[in-house]
C-alpha cells in the first residue's frame, strides 16, 4: 500500500529533486494536500474562459487550462496499423461465414412505417436515447398517440414533449428543451418532415451529416449523427444514396474498450480517471480516435477484399458494440469453490449459489462461494460463458470464443485489461459547471 510519504517521494523522484523525505509532518501534509486541491479544483477572478457547447465557461482551475491545452500531447492516441490489419482479417472471416447479418441487424421497429421510424429516431436520437434499447418504448408512445411527435406541438411545448418521453424529470432539462426546439424549428423552417431530409440534401449522407453537425444547439454531434444515419440506411428508411462509406462507427465506451484491448488504438499513458478529465477532453479525444481506428480497420479490409466487405465502417458498430463490447469483453466468467469438498468450477452467472459438481454427481445442493470473476477470453473455460450468451445466439451462433482473441492475446502475460474513459457531463446538477469554487472559499466539487 502506498503511503502519503511514498506518494510525495514518487513525485520527487519523477521531478529528479535531490531531497530525502523520511517522515512528513502533519503541517507539511496539510500544505501539500491544499496545494493539490488548489491547482486541480479551484479557480479565481480573472482565470479566463473556455468555449464549449456553444457557450463560454470560466475555467474550473489552473489544471483545467493546462489539460485543455495539453491533453492531446499527454495522451498521444495513435493507431497501430499492424493490429488494424489483424482486426480486419477477423471481420472478413466473420463476413465470409455469416454474411452481412452481424453488420446490419439493428432492432425491431415494431410495425412503424419508414416515415414514422425516421420521425421517432430523428426527434429523440439527440436526447441521449440509446437506439435499440429504447425503441420499443418510443414505438409504443407513438402507437398510443402520434400527435406527441407533431413538429408544431414540440416547437410550442417542448417541455410537454419531453415529459411524454419520460425525460421531463431527468437532469439537464434546459439543454434537452433547447435540443428539442432546435431540431423541430429546423424542419419547420424548411417545411419538411424528417423523412424528407435525405431528398432535401440530394441523397447525400455526407452533406446531410455536415449540416446536422453544424446545427448549433441541436444536440447532434458527430457520434449521434453517424448513429442516426447508419440506422436510416440499415433499416431501409433511405436508399443507398451517396457517401454512406463516409459515416463512422458511433463511438461509445464499448467500441473504445475493444479498440484499446485489441491494440488498434493506443495511448502513451493509461487513461486518466474521469475526476481528472475536466470538461471531458480525454473522452472526446478517445471518441474521435476510436472512430478513426475502426475506419482504418475497414479501409484495410476493403482494400484487401473489395468483393467481400461491407459498405461503411459504421456497420461495424453493431457487432463491436452489441456483442463484443457488451457481452464478450466483460467479466462474465465466474470461478466458484465448493464449501464442503473444495471443488472449483467455472460458471456463466454470479447468481449461482450451489456447487454444480456436487449437484451433477449426487443431486445434493452444497453451497458454493464466488472466488472471482473475469473475462471469458482469458481462460480455456471461457466457452462456458460464451455458449450461454443469448445475444451471441442471434449474431454469431457458432462462436465459442471472442473472435478477436488472436488480436488481443488475453492469455499472454503482457495483456492488459484496459478500460475505456468515463464522462462527467459539463452541464447539469452533477456536472462540471456545478463544481466551481474559489481558492479562498474551500468546499465545492462534484455532487453524487
Amino acid at each position: 500500500m502506498e503511503t502519503f510519504e511514498d506518494f510525495v517521494k514518487g513525485l520527487i523522484k519523477i521531478l529528479n529533486i535531490k531531497q530525502d523525505i523520511e517522515k512528513l509532518t502533519i503541517n507539511e501534509q496539510q500544505k501539500f494536500i491544499s496545494k493539490i486541491n488548489e491547482y486541480l479544483y479551484t479557480n479565481y477572478e480573472g482565470i479566463g474562459t473556455t468555449h464549449e457547447l456553444d457557450e463560454d465557461f470560466e475555467y474550473l482551475s489552473d489544471f483545467h487550462k493546462y489539460w485543455e491545452n495539453n491533453h492531446k500531447k499527454i495522451l498521444n492516441p495513435h493507431i497501430d496499423e499492424e493490429k488494424c490489419e489483424l482486426a480486419a482479417e477477423v471481420l472478413h472471416k466473420i463476413y465470409k461465414e455469416y454474411g452481412e447479418n452481424p453488420f446490419s441487424e439493428l432492432y425491431d421497429t415494431h410495425k412503424l412505417t419508414l416515415e414514422e421510424i425516421c420521425k421517432v429516431r430523428f426527434l429523440t436520437a439527440n436526447q441521449d436515447f440509446r437506439g435499440s434499447r429504447d425503441f420499443k418504448f418510443l414505438a409504443k408512445i407513438y402507437h398510443d398517440d402520434p400527435s406527441i411527435f407533431d413538429l408544431q406541438f414540440i416547437s410550442e411545448q417542448p417541455d410537454i414533449f419531453l415529459s411524454k418521453l419520460k425525460m421531463g424529470k431527468l437532469s439537464q432539462t434546459d439543454k434537452r428543451i433547447k435540443y428539442a426546439k432546435t431540431v423541430v424549428n429546423y424542419l419547420l423552417e424548411k417545411v419538411i418532415e424528417p423523412y424528407e431530409l435525405f431528398e432535401y440534401f440530394k441523397n447525400d449522407y455526407l452533406e446531410l451529416r455536415k449540416n446536422l453537425i453544424e446545427l448549433k444547439g441541436s444536440g447532434y454531434g458527430q457520434k449521434k449523427v453517424d448513429m442516426f444515419l447508419r440506422d436510416m440506411h440499415l433499416l431501409g428508411v433511405w436508399g443507398k444514396g451517396m457517401n454512406f462509406d463516409k459515416i463512422d462507427v458511433a463511438s461509445d465506451i464499448n467500441t473504445i474498450k475493444v479498440a484499446l484491448r485489441t491494440g488498434i488504438l493506443k495511448t502513451d499513458i493509461l487513461l486518466l480517471s474521469s475526476f481528472l478529465d475536466i470538461f471531458c477532453y480525454q473522452y472526446g479525444l478517445m471518441d474521435e480516435f476510436t472512430a478513426k481506428a475502426w475506419r482504418k480497420v475497414w479501409e484495410i479490409w476493403q482494400k484487401k477484399y473489395p468483393e467481400e466487405t461491407i459498405e461503411s465502417p459504421s456497420q461495424i458498430d453493431y457487432l463491436i458494440y452489441r456483442l463484443i463490447g457488451k457481452e464478450f469483453c466483460k467479466d462474465r466468467l465466474f470461478l466458484f469453490k465448493c464449501t464442503k469438498y473444495n471443488h472449483e468450477f467455472y460458471w456463466h452467472t454470479g447468481r449461482n449459489k450451489t456447487c454444480q459438481i456436487c449437484y451433477k454427481e449426487t443431486k445434493k445442493r452444497i453451497p458454493a462461494l464466488l472466488v472471482f470473476r473475469d473475462l471469458p477470453c482469458k481462460y480455456k473455460e471461457g466457452h462456458i460463458a460464451i455458449q450461454s450468451n443469448s445475444v451471441r445466439d442471434s449474431i454469431l451462433p457458432k462462436t465459442d470464443e471472442c473472435p478477436f482473441i488472436e488480436v488481443c492475446k488475453p492469455r499472454e502475460k503482457n495483456f492488459k485489461k484496459l478500460n475505456p474513459p468515463k464522462s462527467i457531463s459539463i452541464l447539469g446538477r452533477t456536472g462540471w459547471t456545478t463544481a466551481y469554487t474559489k481558492k479562498d472559499e474551500g468546499g465545492g466539487g462534484l455532487m453524487a
